[in-house]
């Protein structure tokens, strides 16, 4: 991969990948008649130099601005409305997402309601809902300033329910993004913490992906080399970032987003209920579980473990020396091995494993999983 140069490819949205692409952002607006777009952003990137530095440049060029950023870091339904009722009061032409997956996922769920004002939820996938996903959607654009959730190349936003905690999936083709401005000088500042969590949430998408039981080769092939990314990668975005380090990480975790259309499993399930319930982020919830998940799943699954363990050059193939290595990989970058440390206590646990149980993502798992397991996971995990 050539790290000092722009790159364009398309599977199917426009990227625009390398160091730099974010300065097209404004000839591409010109370019498409675009004046006044709703940028969409969390409000700690809000606040961040390079955020402010996009809004100048778009500024200078007459681009007429309007930043949205009230949102929680693990969005609901009423940061969406609340996202629309800027859209409606400012006369918007375009939205831009600017952000991390919570950013991202709240834009894209804007994108949906501009022109779709019946209850958000009636759009869930889950129950069938994107047949409702009939009329046009705003321009959008997404940029990307972590590499966890690749947001930025999907076509789904998960939001919550305010009350429940209950995390709904908003999907249609319709909501992907015309194009990624996928550019790695905007992740050099990420601090540590950031960069670990989103770069284990990048590992577990492509892993839970390639042994996701749904079929899609072009899936495994893409999630494996994602995988070995990651492994070339994280550590060193973690403690001593470079340019090369962060553009793979940056590539790998769109990778992984782009897997895991085939599906997820019990590890994204473990780890939802600790954000909607606890409000822990989305990374570190998978980092800390994702040793545990993958110990589960081996019996039965020993060959796909293998491809696994090549990806990750590891001496010894086997699904124990993937657990291994990911409780290695969680001690280098500084996460922590067990959900005490986290602030899981034991009075969650009944709580907890009743919401993955009904979560979305483990009926994709390559075996199944009762609340029992997930019970004993965590306690596993405790």
């Amino acid at each position: 991969m050539i790290f000092d140069k722009i790159h364009q490819f398309n599977f199917p949205t426009t990227i625009r990948f390398g160091a730099g692409a974010v300065k097209e952002l404004p000839a591409y607006l010109a370019k498409n008649n675009l004046k006044a777009p709703l940028i969409v952003t969390d409000p700690t990137i809000a606040q961040l130099p390079l955020f402010k530095s996009i809004v100048a440049d778009l500024s200078s060029k007459n681009i007429a601005v309007e930043v949205f950023s009230d949102i929680h870091k693990n969005p609901v339904k009423s940061d969406v409305y609340k996202g629309c009722e800027a859209w409606d009061a400012t006369n918007r032409d375009s939205i831009i997402g600017i952000g991390g997956g919570a950013a991202l996922d709240v834009a894209r769920a804007i994108v949906l309601r501009v022109n779709h004002r019946e209850d958000l939820f009636k759009y869930d996938d889950l129950i069938g809902g994107d047949i409702y996903v009939t009329n046009d959607v705003p321009h959008f654009i997404t940029i990307p300033t972590t590499s966890g959730t690749g947001s930025e190349v999907g076509r789904s936003a998960i939001i919550a329910d305010d009350e429940t905690h209950q995390k709904k999936i908003l999907f249609s083709p319709k909501l992907m993004a015309q194009i990624v401005f996928a550019d790695p000088e905007l992740t050099m500042d990420l601090p540590p913490f950031i960069t670990a969590a989103t770069g284990m949430d990048a590992l577990t998408h492509n892993m839970e992906a390639y042994l996701a039981k749904n079929f899609h080769p072009m899936c495994d092939g893409i999630a494996l080399e994602g995988i070995s990314l990651i492994k070339d990668s994280l550590v060193q975005a973690t403690n001593h970032p470079d340019l090369a380090s962060r553009s793979k990480m940056l590539m790998a975790s769109m990778m992984g987003a782009i897997a895991f259309q085939k599906g997820l499993g019990v590890v994204h399930s473990l780890a939802h209920p600790l954000s909607s319930l606890l409000d822990t982020h989305h990374g570190l919830a998978n980092a800390v579980n994702i040793p545990y998940g993958m110990q589960f799943n081996i019996a039965g699954f020993e060959d796909r473990f293998k491809k696994i363990a090549i990806a990750l050059d590891l001496q010894e193939q086997t699904g124990d020396a993937v657990v291994k290595y990911l409780f290695d990989l969680n001690t280098k970058v500084n996460i922590p091995h067990k959900l005490s440390d986290i602030g899981v206590k034991n009075e969650h646990i009944e709580t907890l494993a009743d919401l993955a149980f009904a979560d979305f993502a483990h009926p994709n798992n390559p075996k199944p999983v009762s609340r029992e397991d997930f019970k004993q996971l965590y306690l596993s995990a405790l």
